[in-house]
């Protein structure tokens, strides 16, 4: 396993950190072509929108509020005029279709997934759209990487 693939999924895990979601906080960070890392999101309501509204963190209504970790990287790097062609993004959860179609359109080459998240809850909400979101990424040409996050203890050099 490489060692910047588990670097990056835990700057992932990092970035979900600041979500506010009260049942899944998601992150995603752009990782240009030398590594370098890029803009990041994390599933979190629009700037400047009310998110201590409990009535706004309720499903389903939650889901016309909340915007997802992939496509809030996406459009942080177009408000800083960052191209994304050719680079990767590093997600803590699988990308629903609507984030697949995004990542697709703005010419990234790779999704690189915490294997965590395709079980549990999350795997089970989302697992049918799962299929989809594979298919588009293999008829765009566009790499899945899935990988097992070691346990703390265990080294990754």
């Amino acid at each position: 396993m490489s060692k910047w693939h588990v670097r990056f999924l835990r700057l992932a895990h990092e970035v979900a950190s600041w979500s506010k979601d009260r049942s899944t906080q998601v992150g995603a960070v752009v990782i240009r072509p030398d590594r370098t890392p890029g803009p990041y999101g994390y599933n979190g309501f629009p700037r400047s929108v009310d998110d201590d509204r409990e009535d706004r963190h309720e499903r389903p209504n939650k889901y016309d509020w909340t915007e997802h970790a992939e496509r809030n990287a996406i459009f942080n790097a177009a408000r800083i005029g960052v191209p994304l062609e050719d680079c990767s993004i590093y997600v803590t959860h699988f990308p629903c279709t609507d984030c697949t179609r995004a990542i697709i359109q703005v010419g990234m080459k790779k999704v690189i997934v915490d294997e965590a998240s395709l079980g549990g809850d999350f795997g089970e909400r989302w697992g049918e759209g799962r299929q989809i979101s594979r298919e588009m990424f293999n008829e765009a040409g566009v790499e899945i990487k899935i990988v097992a996050m070691p346990k703390d203890d265990e080294s990754t050099d």
